[in-house]
C-alpha cells in the first residue's frame, strides 16, 4: 500500500476512554489515500486492540488502506475480506480499554518516525518512508531496478552465464539502483 499518513497515540491499559472523532476528523484533513499510522504508549504495547472489523470498515469509508501499529489487532479475516491491511507486532482477542490519546502528532512505530503528511509504502517486507522530493521519480527508478534484476537473472540461468563474468555483471545491475 502507499498513501499519507495520518497520525495518532493510543493506549489499551487501564479503564478509560476518549471520542475517537479527533481521529477520524485528522483523517479526513490528510490528502488521500490514507494509512493511519498509530503509536502504542502503553509501557507493554499491544495489550488490547484498537484496530478490528468496526475501526477498519469506519476508516475504509473514510478512505485508508490500513494501518501501521505497534499495538495490536484483531479481526483479521473481517479486515481483509474489505482489503484493509494491517502491519502490526501482535494479534489480540480484545480491544481491552483500547482508546485514542492524540491525533495529528509524530509517532515512532517500529523505529520508524512519522509525521502527519509524511508518504509511505508498505508490502509484506514492511514499512518505509518516502521523501516527498524523490516521490515522482519512484515508478522510474523502480521500472530500472526491475529490469535490471530480471536481465541479470535471466543471464544467470540461461547457458551464456559465465562465474568470471559476476562482477561486472552486478556493477551493472547496482547502476540501475540509482535515482
Amino acid at each position: 500500500m502507499v498513501g499519507y499518513a495520518a497520525t495518532a497515540t493510543m493506549r489499551s491499559r487501564g479503564p478509560g476512554g476518549r471520542d475517537p472523532e479527533p481521529l477520524t476528523a485528522h483523517v479526513q484533513a490528510v490528502p488521500g489515500p490514507r494509512i493511519v499510522v498509530v503509536q502504542d504508549l502503553d509501557d507493554e504495547p499491544a495489550h488490547g486492540a484498537l484496530w478490528g472489523e468496526v475501526m477498519a470498515t469506519t476508516f475504509t469509508a473514510l478512505g485508508c488502506l490500513g494501518t501501521v501499529t505497534d499495538g495490536s489487532v484483531r479481526d483479521l479475516d473481517e479486515a481483509r475480506a474489505i482489503g484493509f491491511q494491517f502491519f502490526a507486532p501482535a494479534v489480540t482477542v480484545s480491544h481491552g480499554y483500547a482508546r485514542v490519546e492524540d491525533v495529528g502528532v509524530p509517532v515512532t512505530v517500529g523505529g520508524l518516525t512519522v509525521s502527519p503528511g509524511d508518504l509511505l509504502h508498505a508490502d509484506k517486507h514492511g514499512v518505509l518512508h518516502v521523501p516527498a522530493e524523490i516521490a515522482a521519480e519512484l515508478p522510474a527508478a523502480a521500472n530500472r531496478v526491475i529490469t535490471a534484476e530480471q536481465e541479470y537473472i535471466a543471464w544467470v540461468r540461461s547457458p551464456e552465464f559465465d562465474p568470471a563474468l559476476l562482477a561486472e555483471r552486478r556493477t551493472k545491475m547496482k547502476d540501475a539502483f540509482t535515482l
